[in-house]
């Protein structure tokens, strides 16, 4: 058994997005797209999710009872400005009471001002795609901000925009759901600029303040090692859809990909921390994503590979030092067949019985999943300060629907119960010890099993 593994001075929380959770709103281009049928894979759409708007005391009340110490939340567009230049109190009221109950148990909020979504209305009229998306988008921005910079001083400006340029634009995933090359570079231009005069317009209103962008980041390894075309696919993988994103966001750097950067942009340094989110690995064959045969995968079919959030964390400190903050981390662990996940929560959830894994309903490898993450990050020489676990509660999981489960709290669809689950149990332990002891890891991982086998764990493949 391994020995005492310290976290301490590791800031640790969970992260969310808001209509992943929140429900009730018809305003967005997410239940729009949601509504058309066949473009979800169970027919929901985040108009029910996990109904944390009217819910967020729970929540909260939750989140502090295992001891979190922050948590990335998102402010939703389409609530705070329903109408073009029309700005909702009401809805901006709620944030401040449900961000103030945070602040009192102590959690940290860190707050995302777009994570994927849209007004309806800035989606009819092309939202990224045009230039004066920027304009739009910094009202909003500077509307927030100012009202909350009482409350907030952490933000991310906007969440992973290499995938949701390439989601949304190139694979059809989202709305609007097309396939063009010049729009995915429209996008992530002006998402560029957006977000470098974004920190600049925060920190006039805020000096005080830490901002940065979430960066989804993948290890791009070649199908096969010494195959020069492998080889050449995951170098031109991880430079068009990390590399180039990273140098525009960061350092105010414009790859010809993107065109020249506007006369107000001058390369610098356009972060206060390095957020990063980090999932899987791909094996580079040509341009077609691939996993390794034999690789240990979650319920999504994503490989579980550890050692890769050193990797991409080292990638991007190597070009831009600073605290690295890793801003998404999880996996898609459904747990077994009678958890409920197959009818949306309508089985039974077994009790939160603080790990007990002898039904194995909720999840069967997150635990090790953690463990084995938050130990890279602790025998690493590299400047991590915060971990944000995806998710808290089992959100709807955009194109997924409420299939894949993502929480440390499970949710009954249908009730709205929840549930910890013995992740949840095992990372307040984490929290409480700062660090994972022989114990805990005896009580919460030893127990669960890992999707691969032990000759590949021992390997460390």
């Amino acid at each position: 058994m391994a020995p005492f593994t310290p976290l301490d001075g590791l800031l640790i929380g969970t992260a969310t997005a808001a209509v992943q959770i929140e429900g009730g709103d018809r305003n967005n281009n997410w239940y729009d797209w949601a509504s058309v049928p066949g473009n979800i894979r169970d027919g929901s759409t985040p108009l029910r999710s996990t109904d944390h708007w009217n819910r967020w005391r729970e929540d909260t009340e939750l989140m502090a009872s295992l001891g979190l110490q922050t948590y990335r939340m998102g402010i939703e567009w389409s609530r705070i400005e329903p109408r073009p230049g029309e700005f909702d109190a009401t809805a901006l009221a709620r944030y401040r009471d449900e961000i103030e109950l945070l602040r009192s148990h102590g959690i940290v909020p860190l707050v995302t001002l777009h994570h994927f979504t849209n007004p309806s209305w800035f989606q009819g009229l092309g939202e990224w795609t045009v230039p004066a998306s920027v304009d739009i988008w910094l009202r909003f921005v500077r509307h927030v901000v100012t009202e909350l910079r009482d409350l907030v001083t952490d933000w991310v400006t906007i969440n992973e925009p290499n995938v949701y340029a390439v989601q949304t634009h190139l694979f059809g995933d989202g709305p609007p759901g097309t396939s063009s090359w010049p729009a995915v570079r429209k996008v992530l231009r002006h998402m560029a600029i957006a977000h470098c005069r974004a920190y600049r317009l925060i920190h006039e209103a805020q000096p005080n303040a830490q901002v940065g962008f979430a960066h989804h980041m993948r290890v791009f390894d070649p199908w096969t090692a010494n195959n020069p075309v492998h080889r050449a696919s995951a170098r031109v993988n991880a430079l068009l859809f990390q590399d180039a994103v990273a140098d525009a966001f960061l350092g105010g750097s414009f790859h010809r990909l993107l065109g020249r950067p506007p006369a107000d942009i001058a390369p610098g340094r356009y972060y206060d921390y390095v957020g990063l989110n980090y999932y899987t690995r791909t094996a580079s064959k040509r341009m077609a994503d691939a996993t390794f045969p034999g690789s240990p995968v979650s319920d999504l079919g994503w490989e579980i590979y550890p050692e890769g959030l050193i990797r991409c964390a080292r990638r991007l400190n190597d070009r831009y030092p600073g605290p690295i903050w890793v801003t998404e981390n999880g996996t898609a662990d459904n747990g077994s067949a009678d958890n409920g996940s197959a009818d949306n929560g309508s089985a039974d959830n077994g009790s939160a019985d603080n790990g007990d894994l002898t039904a194995g309903r909720l999840e069967r490898f997150r635990c090790r999943f953690l463990d084995d993450h938050l130990t890279m990050i602790a025998r690493s020489t590299l400047p991590f300060a915060r971990y944000y676990h995806w998710c808290f509660v089992d959100n709807w999981e955009w194109k997924e629907g409420e299939v894949a489960r993502f929480g440390i709290v499970h949710n009954d669809y249908a009730t709205q119960t929840r549930t910890i689950k013995p992740s949840g149990h095992f990372l307040a332990r984490i929290i409480a010890e700062a660090g994972i002891s022989d114990a805990a890891r005896a009580d919460f991982v030893e127990p669960q099993g890992c999707p691969r086998d032990s000759a590949a764990r021992e390997a460390g493949r």
